[in-house]
């Protein structure tokens, strides 16, 4: 159990295995665990689809495609994708002492548009956030990504049932999300901070964005996917 993600390998989809029409977010569409947030920034399908990478174990990925284009994103609009977790079940992270893990995420991700992607972290019971960058080089092509955040010595996690860290992959979004500074390490959250120099992936109908095998584990470098 050293993944802190659940069903990151996209397998499992209670609620069905595709949803069209999408214009707004909060919502649980398909894949158990991964919530859709948006904010009228294009129509979008999301599935859980058998499009993987070839020999690494999966069987399914959740991908989103945009059936209506927004290559003009208003300030506030967003897109992304996020699962959720309690702060019970992070105690272990040691988050807001001096012993704070590093944390390490890997997964699998290809998408016709190329470009600079970003992952933003935030802490839902002290309102801090980290961001990384990534890249997707090749269109169309499965890669393996891996990014490691520091660990946090401010703000510990509350040891309770409710939200306390969400992981959010964004896709897209305006100047409220992208016109600061990127925060690439732990700090109290800006909003205009968080997703600096993202792609908008609702600039065309021809953009599809695909992930899978997503890990989160404790440490400086990334285990093969657990298989649960």
């Amino acid at each position: 159990f050293r993944n802190i993600i659940i069903n990151g390998d996209m397998s499992i989809a209670q609620r069905g295995t595709s949803s069209s029409g999408i214009t707004s977010g909060g919502v649980y569409y398909t894949v158990d665990r991964w919530e859709t947030e948006l904010t009228t920034l294009g129509t979008w399908t999301q599935s859980q689809s058998t499009d993987v990478p070839s020999g690494q174990g999966f069987a399914k990925s959740l991908k989103m495609d945009c059936t209506t284009a927004d290559a003009s994103p208003a300030s506030g609009d967003r897109l992304y994708v996020r699962t959720l977790f309690e702060g019970q079940n992070l105690q272990y992270l040691k988050k807001g002492t001096a012993n704070a893990e590093s944390l390490t995420l890997s997964f699998w991700v290809k998408s016709a548009k190329t470009g600079t992607y970003i992952v933003f972290f935030y802490d839902q019971d002290n309102a801090r956030s980290i961001s990384k960058s990534y890249t997707i080089d090749t269109a169309n092509t499965w890669e393996k990504k891996t990014l490691t955040f520091a660990g946090d010595t401010t703000g510990a996690f509350d040891n309770d049932n409710a939200l306390s860290l969400q992981v959010n992959f964004f896709l897209g979004g305006g100047s409220d999300w992208t016109s600061g500074t990127l925060n690439t390490s732990w700090n109290s959250w800006t909003q205009a901070n968080s997703a600096v120099g993202s792609v908008n992936l609702a600039d065309s109908t021809a953009n599809e964005f695909y992930i899978t095998g997503v890990q989160l584990e404790a440490g400086t470098s990334a285990s093969d996917f657990e298989f649960l």
